[in-house]
This record gives structure tokens, C-alpha cells and sequence, in this order.
């Protein structure tokens, strides 16, 4: 019974190996969650092995995924039937996936917060209630709004406050910061504490951004981590964690601003487009760093 069901699920598609599977993304690109080295590395530590499956056209690759089972890869569903629920975070990550702009492949793989970039990639998408918060342009925010990001950077700085880069940090050094800041905001534990250290270090290469400090002391945290595609940067801004007594000086605000800013200029300098997730459209403090865009389900 199940292999009839993989055999619907993966007719017209054929098995693929994980390096097919990567030269595909470089070529058509895809996001933080569909990248090569995330997938192989999370797969690997949750202990899932990957298919990876490609769809031709006139003997050529134009479209490729990552599956575990029924699912694509690194799917918070097939991580809880399997045991390991929160055994990783990738927050609610858009998902694009390697594919030529008019491939039109089938997916028939369960899926969620996929990019409206798969459109016309794919076929049989669905709208998904849900959207995702894709960071504006700096030109789409106010002046006044970044003259008081700017304002709230300076007084925090010259209350002995210090912007310092995630490569000044060993992996474990982020992890435990990240942990102690993400308990200290929501008083519960982080998605993925337990091996947080392990992850940070699997996917270090990618991640970016700063962390703030006020009189040697860490205050505000997010775990951001970025890949480049052909036509675009895909960003993906996990969580964070902030020192709820320093909200006087908005830390969290502050260090969105510093690392949205720096990604648009990142992208910009390389003329492409960036696509900077705040992941799901939810909360409040969203809506004035973001647009909602729609996502798409299968």
C-alpha cells in the first residue's frame, strides 16, 4: 500500500542523487530551507535520510526535491511522527524550490509556506490561509521611522551599548547567548535548545547578522541565516532573544534594523533581489517591518 502511494506521488519523476539535486539549486535557485547544505546537514542530524527527486523535460533537469516520505524534506510533521519534534528551528521558512520558471512539475508532496516564486515552477499549488513577512525595502519605511532606529542605535551606544558581528563568536558561545536571551523574552525554552550549540555550528557558514551589547553584557540576539541564488538572497530571520530589562533602549528593534539594513545593501551590492523572511505574518511588531506576501500549500 505504501509503495503504491510513492509510486502516485512520484510518478513522472525520477530518483536523484544529492549532488544532482544541489547543482539544480545553484542553477534555479531556492531558500534557507530548500539549500543543499541545510537539508543534508538537518537530515543527517535527525537521522532521516533524503530522496531526492528530479523531473525532466525534453531529456533536460527543470525541476528537483527534497523528500521524506510523503513530505518535502525537514518537515516539522514527519520530525514529531519520528519523535525529534523541536529537535531543530527553522521557524516558518519560506520555501522555494529548484526549479526552471516554466517547468509547470507536479508536486504532490505535502508542503507548507511555499514561496509564491514556485508559481508556474510548479504545479497543483494551493493558496494557504496564512501569509509570510517579507522585510520592506529601506525606502519603504519612513524617514521618521529610520531616523528613530537610527536615535534608539546612538543612545544605547552612548550608554556604553556595542554592535558586535556573530563571527566575533564560537558556535557555542551564539547558542548559549541565543538560549539565555530567548528564556529570558518568552519565559519558556527555545525551539531546539538542547542541541542548539550543534546546529549553529552545522549551518555557521550561513549565518549573518550581529549581536547587541550594553556595558559588556549580550541584550539582543536573532538567528538569521542567509543563502545566495542565482536571482536572488534568500534571508530567513528564525527567532530572537532580547534582555526584557534593557527594553528601554529597544534592543530587539535596533538590531532588526541593523540586520535588515545590512542585508538589503548585501543584495544590492550584488544586484539581486532579496527575499528577507520574518516567517509567519503573526505578531504585531511584524507589520512595521514587513509586507505580508502570500504562500502556497500542497
Amino acid at each position: 500500500m505504501l509503495n503504491r502511494f510513492q509510486g502516485w506521488r512520484e510518478r513522472g519523476w525520477s530518483l536523484i542523487d544529492a549532488a544532482t539535486y544541489a547543482q539544480a539549486w545553484q542553477r534555479f535557485g531556492g531558500s534557507v530551507a530548500t539549500h543543499p547544505l541545510v537539508v543534508e546537514r538537518l537530515a543527517d542530524l535527525a537521522g532521516i535520510p533524503v530522496r531526492y527527486l528530479g523531473w525532466e523535460q525534453d531529456g533536460q533537469l527543470t525541476a528537483a526535491i527534497p523528500t521524506w516520505g510523503r513530505c518535502v524534506a525537514l518537515s516539522k510533521d514527519v520530525l514529531k511522527r519520528a519523535g525529534k519534534k523541536g529537535l531543530f528551528d527553522l521557524g516558518n521558512a519560506e520555501l522555494i524550490l529548484p526549479a526552471a520558471a516554466d517547468a509547470q512539475a507536479p508536486l504532490r508532496h505535502a508542503v507548507r509556506y511555499l514561496s509564491e516564486l514556485n508559481q508556474g515552477r510548479f504545479a497543483n499549488l494551493k493558496p494557504q490561509a496564512e501569509a509570510l513577512a517579507m522585510a520592506r525595502t529601506p525606502e519603504d519605511l519612513s524617514k521618521k521611522f529610520r531616523y528613530n532606529q537610527r536615535r534608539e542605535l546612538r543612545l544605547l551606544e552612548e550608554a556604553g551599548g556595542a554592535v558586535r558581528p556573530v563571527s566575533d563568536f564560537s558556535s557555542s558561545e551564539l547558542a548559549a547567548i541565543y538560549c539565555d536571551l530567548f528564556q529570558r523574552r518568552w519565559e519558556f525554552p527555545a525551539t531546539g535548545a538542547e542541541r542548539m550549540a550543534e546546529v549553529v555550528e552545522l549551518l555557521r557558514e550561513l549565518l549573518i547578522g550581529s549581536v547587541l551589547f550594553l556595558n559588556d553584557a549580550p541584550i539582543a540576539i536573532q538567528l538569521v541565516y542567509r543563502v545566495e541564488a542565482p536571482q536572488w538572497v534568500s534571508v530567513e530571520y528564525i527567532n530572537g532573544g532580547v534582555d526584557p530589562q534593557t527594553r528601554a533602549f529597544s534592543p530587539g528593534s535596533v538590531l532588526s534594523f541593523l540586520n535588515t539594513q545590512a542585508a538589503w545593501e548585501d543584495a544590492r551590492s550584488l544586484g539581486k533581489a532579496l527575499r528577507f523572511s520574518f516567517g509567519r505574518a503573526d505578531r504585531e511588531y511584524k507589520d512595521r517591518w514587513c509586507n505580508p506576501v502570500p504562500v502556497f500549500q500542497i
